[in-house]
This record gives C-alpha cells, sequence and structure tokens, in this order.
C-alpha cells in the first residue's frame, strides 16, 4: 500500500499557527501539498472531504476542527474505499500540552490504521501513516469515487464546505448541456451529444433534476428560465463549455 510521502516538522521549519475558524481554512494547505506531491485533488467526492489520486493510488482525507467519535467513525466509513485515510486537523498551539492530552486518542487512531495530519498555514505535518492491513474494500464503491474524480474538468468545490450545492459530476454534465442551450437554442439529445455532453445527454434532459431544461417539441430541448438564472451562478464552468464558432 503506498501513503503519503513522509514530511514532518523539524527543528528547521518555522510553524505558525493560525486560527482556525471553519474546516474550509484546512482546504487549501492540504491540497497544495497533495498537488505538490503528484496527486489529481478534488473536493467534496462522494462525501469524502479530499480525494486525491496518482495512479492507482486513492488517499482519501477528511477534514475536522478536532478529534472527535463522529471524526473517526467518518474515517473508518472511509477505508471501505482505499487503505489510505488521513484525519486533518488544525495544528494546537501548544504542541506538548496537545501530545498529552490526545496520548489514547492517537493510539486508538493507529489501531484503527487511520493517518492523522496537523496543518497550519504553512505547514502540513503528518504525525502518523495508516498502517497497511488486509482489508476488505468495496470494489464497487471504490469505482464510484474513482470514476467521479475522473468524470470532472476541475476542482470547483472546497473541501468541508456544508449547506452549499456542490459540482458533482453529474451537475457539471448539467451545466455543460445547458452552456450549450443558452449558446445555441433549442437542440436535440443528437445535436448536443455531438458537442461532447456524452452519453447521459438525454436522460439528464428527461429527468430535468434541476428545473432547467423544457422540451419545445418532441426530441427538442430548450434552456429554462431558471437554467439560465442558475448558469450564471457558474461561470466558470458556463465559459469553459461554451460552443466555439464551427461547432
Amino acid at each position: 500500500m503506498k501513503v503519503l510521502p513522509a514530511r514532518t516538522a523539524n527543528k528547521t521549519d518555522v510553524v505558525m499557527p493560525v486560527k482556525i475558524t471553519a474546516e474550509t481554512d484546512l482546504y487549501q494547505p492540504v491540497h497544495d501539498y497533495l498537488v505538490a506531491q503528484g496527486y489529481t485533488v478534488r473536493s467534496e467526492v462522494r462525501d469524502c472531504d479530499i480525494a486525491a489520486v496518482k495512479g492507482d493510488d486513492l488517499v482519501v482525507i477528511e477534514l475536522k476542527r478536532q478529534l472527535s467519535l463522529a471524526l473517526v467513525a467518518q474515517a473508518i466509513k472511509r477505508q471501505e474505499l482505499t487503505e489510505a485515510v488521513y484525519l486533518a486537523i488544525p495544528r494546537p498551539p501548544n504542541r506538548q500540552k496537545w501530545n498529552a492530552q490526545t496520548k489514547d486518542v492517537r493510539r486508538l487512531l493507529r489501531r484503527l490504521e487511520l493517518g492523522l495530519l496537523l496543518v497550519s498555514k504553512r505547514l502540513v505535518e503528518i504525525v502518523f501513516h495508516p498502517l497497511p492491513a488486509e482489508r476488505q474494500k468495496r470494489k464497487a464503491k471504490r469505482r464510484v469515487v474513482l470514476e467521479e474524480i475522473g468524470n470532472r474538468s476541475g476542482d470547483y468545490n472546497q473541501g468541508g464546505s456544508t449547506r452549499k450545492k456542490l459540482v458533482t459530476a453529474y451537475r457539471e454534465n448539467a451545466i455543460q448541456i445547458a452552456a450549450c442551450l443558452c449558446a445555441l437554442g433549442p437542440c436535440s439529445p443528437a445535436q448536443l451529444r455531438k458537442l461532447g455532453t456524452g452519453k447521459k445527454t438525454l436522460g439528464i434532459l428527461y429527468r430535468n433534476v434541476y428545473g432547467w431544461f423544457e422540451r419545445q417539441d418532441r426530441g427538442l430541448y430548450a434552456l429554462s428560465t431558471r437554467g439560465q438564472n442558475e448558469l450564471n451562478g457558474y461561470p466558470e464552468l458556463a465559459t469553459l463549455y461554451q460552443p466555439t464558432p464551427g461547432d
């Protein structure tokens, strides 16, 4: 099993503890660290705060402001996907005191074969890695996470976000279809597929989960007023999927 490259604090590291007011504050340092190690990083993938892929290796990281039983339970559930599951929490201002207070908790995490990261503004410190173990993964669930990562064109969420509409692969596909209809007017599913909207085009139009589309005639769909308004909320993706002249 491959895990994150070893990187721990040493005497030459100047660590400036940063006040963490939200789980999202942990996201960028961890994201940047993983990218620097050659991982493809996506946030909020099938309930995983951060999922990172390099080759066949899948690493999952859960972000929280502090260690808790709920966080541990959440991480154990992620072990159905991969052996490389890490918890990421803010680096404490008083490390010696924290070490004393969390001695038993850290022993428990090791027994559960979970990794632990301490995050500050300037450093991601690996306290320990998850230990290798013979653990049965649910291959179908793992495949769903890998497919979700592969079907997203970029990272449009922020790890740790709650109560916020997430850009899933499905939503991104719907945005692509909406951008094409906005630019070209009513189109058939076949016309849209020629523009690269993919094999799920008809299903997305027919189910109309977000209320973005209107059926104009048999086999002909247009963008609804709601679709137009909500498309404006995704300017980066709307520009990305804007059809080019000659398409």
